[in-house]
């Protein structure tokens, strides 16, 4: 679901994952036209990123 978001609304998906600024920055890339498809990218790795993150920490909870 996380996908979908990062790729159609780019900057509502940094808000999920607790990146405000980058998300406020995102939208004023994703208004123009040329701008959506890199913020769309930079959402996609943000969010893989994210998922990596929260597997590391969960790792070494263990």
């Amino acid at each position: 679901m996380r996908l979908l978001l990062a790729i159609f609304l780019p900057w509502l998906q940094f808000f999920t994952i607790g990146r405000p600024f980058a998300g406020l920055f995102c939208l004023l890339l994703q208004l123009t036209l040329i701008g959506w498809l890199p913020a769309a990218l930079w959402s996609v790795y943000a969010l893989s990123q994210y998922k990596t993150d929260q597997k590391i920490e969960r790792a070494l909870r263990r």
